[in-house]
């Protein structure tokens, strides 16, 4: 008999107010969780993406020094879910999965362009985010499980969006 998947719990969103772009995962993966920290998987692309388009090294600063980066540059950070149930950090394993509250984030930022989705998984939620009135976009997942796309064609799909917001 095998045990029922673990109940998980989100992180809260990172987002200035004057945020122009709002990138949105899936749900944190086991790292993340652990670590308290956006995508903190040492092989997760999303802060190497970042440290390319905006020309600092992120990855060598401490998270709160990461954080000041991403709200200063006008981008804001969350997960379609707010919780689930799931064992490891494969998006494939999420169950019972609740929402989290884009609406109520999207009225908080006045100055957003856009919404973008890192991934398939987060993709599923386009139709509403579609409905909050921004330009939507779907990227390629920066997870290290994504290895079908190489770091470079990441880069430049993150890139088009990043400047289409505003954020280089």
């Amino acid at each position: 008999m095998s045990l029922a998947p673990v109940a998980l719990t989100g992180l809260a969103p990172i987002a200035a107010p004057d945020a122009r772009l709002l990138v949105l995962g899936s749900f944190p993966s086991v790292a993340s969780l652990e670590a308290g920290q956006y995508y903190a998987h040492l092989r997760n692309h999303f802060w190497p993406i970042l440290s390319a388009l905006w020309a600092i090294d992120l990855r060598s600063l401490p998270y709160a020094r990461r954080v000041e980066h991403v709200r200063r540059h006008g981008l804001a950070i969350w997960d379609v879910y707010a919780s689930c149930r799931r064992d490891g950090s494969l998006d494939s394993a999420i169950e019972d999965a609740q929402p989290n509250d884009l609406a109520g984030l999207v009225a908080r930022l006045p100055s957003l362009q856009a919404i973008a989705h890192n991934g398939g998984e987060s993709a599923r939620a386009m139709r509403i985010t579609r409905a909050l009135g921004r330009p939507v976009h779907r990227l390629p997942s920066t997870s290290p499980a994504n290895a079908s796309w190489t770091f470079e064609r990441k880069l430049a799909a993150w890139r088009a969006v990043f400047q289409e917001a505003g954020l280089l």
